[in-house]
C-alpha cells in the first residue's frame, strides 16, 4: 500500500498542473473548429465530384480538377492540424502528469515537465501555421472569376 501524501504536496502538485490545463481547453477548441472545415472541405469535394461525373463540359470539368486539388490540400493541412493539436494534447497531458509526480513523489520531473510542456507549444504553433494556410487556400478560391456570358 502507498504511504499517505502530505496535503501540501498534493495541493501544490495540482496548483502546477492548472497551468497547462488551460493549453488543453484551447487545443479542444481547435480542434472542433478544424474538424468542422475539415468536415466541410469533404462536404464539398463530394459535390464537386458528383458534378463532375455528370458533366460532359470540358470546361467544368477543368475547373472542378482545379478545385478538387485545392480541396485535397486544404484536407491535408487541416488532418495535419488536427495531428499536430493531438500530439500537443498528448504532450500537455504527460507534462501535467509528470508534474503531479514529481510534487507528490522523489521522481526528478523539471527536464521532462519542460521538455513536454515546450514540445507542446510547439506542436500547437505548428497547428496554427497548418490552419493559417488552410484558411488562405480557401480564401484564394474565392478569387475565382466566373467567365462572362453574352
Amino acid at each position: 500500500m502507498f504511504p499517505p501524501l502530505p496535503t501540501d504536496a498534493v495541493t501544490h502538485g495540482i496548483q502546477l498542473a492548472v497551468a497547462p490545463v488551460f493549453l488543453l481547453t484551447a487545443v479542444s477548441g481547435m480542434i472542433g473548429a478544424v474538424a468542422g472545415r475539415l468536415a466541410r472541405i469533404i462536404d464539398r469535394a463530394r459535390l464537386v465530384e458528383d458534378r463532375a461525373q455528370t458533366s460532359v463540359d470540358e470546361e467544368l470539368l477543368e475547373r472542378a480538377r482545379t478545385e478538387l486539388s485545392e480541396l485535397r490540400n486544404r484536407g491535408r493541412l487541416a488532418n495535419g492540424c488536427i495531428a499536430l493539436l493531438t500530439l500537443c494534447a498528448f504532450l500537455i497531458g504527460l507534462t501535467i502528469i509528470v508534474l503531479f509526480l514529481g510534487e507528490t513523489t522523489a521522481f526528478e520531473a523539471s527536464r521532462l515537465a519542460v521538455g513536454g510542456f515546450l514540445g507542446g507549444v510547439v506542436s500547437f504553433l505548428l497547428a496554427l501555421l497548418c490552419f493559417m494556410a488552410e484558411t488562405i487556400i480557401a480564401t484564394r478560391l474565392l478569387n475565382f472569376q466566373l467567365p462572362q456570358r453574352s
